[in-house]
């Protein structure tokens, strides 16, 4: 029997930080629960309550819950509804494939006033003649009926019939409950030849020897005979009511108890081995964790960019990255991802940096041969406003000697550095200028010039 436990609950608090006292919606099913309880006592302020699909026989200790809502117990074996009284907030209750017969006891809930809906589909009791119409007629705050919605003439009918329709619930209802005493007579008379029927001792004494032998194939025919009666028992038809669902779970639990027990612990499989290498020395392209990246060449920097996209909340601690001059490696929790890299890099001064945003883990790998680049001249700038006005009186002198046809005058302080002198055309009266001879520019001697003949003349 599974027990309502608050290790349970809390297990199934795990929206609410492990708080039960604040809980507001929990879901319990599928947890082969047989009793409700405790529910009311730690979870005082729950709205929704799911129970659906367990072996809970009757509705209990849900009375002191005020604020739930909605209340799910679909695929129970629950036969009576009661202890709903208490809920004064209740808007919705799915009895959806349960035992419920005796249908008067619906009267329970005239008094929750915010009931809307409720689901009795699969019930014995909705097969009455006249099912319908007592539910709406007694309850009439309800708008939806097993999934369907109420119409104003249904209720109004069904209202004018309640008398005769009470009369004929109560004949069905009677004879429904004749019929589960001898259900359950059946069930309990079911159960006791079980019981005589399982093994004991078979009055024969047997040596270490035999023993073991006879445990040998007993074990052989134990399993023989497991799966004979575990097919008979599926095979066995019976009628569908609480008691069966019991057995059937019960079977269940205990073919898988059997089944854990038989199954022999086998050697493991042996786990595949990850090369990185070949025979001869090579290094391999391998991802075995199996993420993106993307391997770059950044020319212009001289170095190979490797982009790793990692899980955004992986922690740092469990990644491993070592850099070789001709490989890179980069271990994510145990899984490696290597790569093959297409010139020499730099070990030494490599760098590998973790984004704070996208989790994402960028290795910058600098080459080990260098690329020589030509640096740009730069291009003259005026620091001063004199040297922009002089440079602007340069640029307009030009432009008068161009147009009016004079001459290209030279800075007297610059007279050292140059060589040339250019003179007009004198063919054209405003044409270009042109280069009509060189002259050179005779430097006097310093005073402490002295002319020696053994020196040899510069060539």
């Amino acid at each position: 029997m599974v027990r309502i436990t608050e290790d349970l609950i809390r297990k199934r608090a795990e929206h609410n930080n492990m708080e039960i006292s604040t809980l507001e919606e929990v879901s319990l099913h599928q947890q082969d629960v047989e009793k409700i309880e405790y529910l009311d006592k730690w979870c005082r302020d729950l709205k929704i309550l799911y129970l659906q699909s367990n072996l809970i026989p009757k509705i209990e200790n849900v009375g002191r819950l005020k604020k739930l809502e909605y209340l799910n117990l679909a695929l129970n074996n629950i036969e009576r509804i009661e202890n709903l009284q208490g809920c004064e907030s209740l808007k919705k209750l799915d009895l959806t494939v349960n035992f419920v017969g005796e249908l008067t006891s619906i009267e329970c809930l005239k008094d929750s006033i915010h009931l809307r809906e409720l689901f009795l589909t699969g019930n014995p009791c909705t097969q009455y003649e006249g099912y319908r119409d007592y539910v709406i007629a007694t309850l009439t705050q309800l708008k939806y009926l097993d999934g369907k919605e109420i119409e104003k003439s249904e209720r109004i009918k069904a209202r004018q019939n309640l008398d005769s329709i009470t009369v004929k619930i109560n004949i069905q209802q009677k004879e429904y409950a004749v019929n589960r005493e001898k259900e359950k007579q059946e069930a309990e008379e079911e159960a006791k030849l079980k019981e005589e029927k399982k093994p004991g001792f078979d009055g024969r004494w047997y040596t270490d020897m035999d023993k073991q032998n006879e445990n040998t194939s007993t074990d052989d025919k134990q399993e023989t005979k497991t799966k004979d009666d575990d097919t008979d028992f599926w095979k066995e038809k019976t009628a569908y009511t609480p008691e069966s669902r019991v057995a059937i779970h019960e079977h269940a639990q205990e073919s898988k108890r059997k089944e854990e027990q038989n199954k022999k612990p086998g050697p493991d499989p042996p786990k595949r081995v990850v090369r990185l290498m070949t025979d001869d020395g090579k290094y391999l392209n391998v991802n075995e964790a199996k993420v993106d990246f993307a391997l770059t060449e950044d020319e212009e920097n001289n170095q190979i960019i490797l982009d790793v996209a990692c899980y955004k909340h992986l922690d740092t601690s469990l990644l491993d990255v070592d850099v070789q001059p001709t490989h890179v490696k980069v271990v994510l929790k145990g899984k490696v991802l290597q790569l093959v890299l297409m010139e020499e890099v730099s070990p030494d001064q490599s760098t590998a940096q973790r984004s704070q945003t996208t989790g994402h883990l960028v290795i910058t790998m600098p080459k080990v041969k260098q690329i020589v680049k030509a640096i740009p001249a730069k291009k003259p700038t005026c620091h001063s406003k004199g040297d922009q006005l002089q440079k602007k009186e340069t640029t307009n002198n030009h432009q008068n000697n161009r147009t009016h046809g004079g001459t290209l005058e030279v800075d007297p302080s610059a007279a050292k550095e140059v060589d040339l002198m250019v003179t007009k055309d004198k063919t054209s009266s405003i044409g270009p200028y042109q280069n009509r001879r060189k002259e050179f520019i005779e430097r006097p001697n310093s005073e402490d010039f002295i002319d020696d003949p053994d020196v040899p003349p510069l060539i």
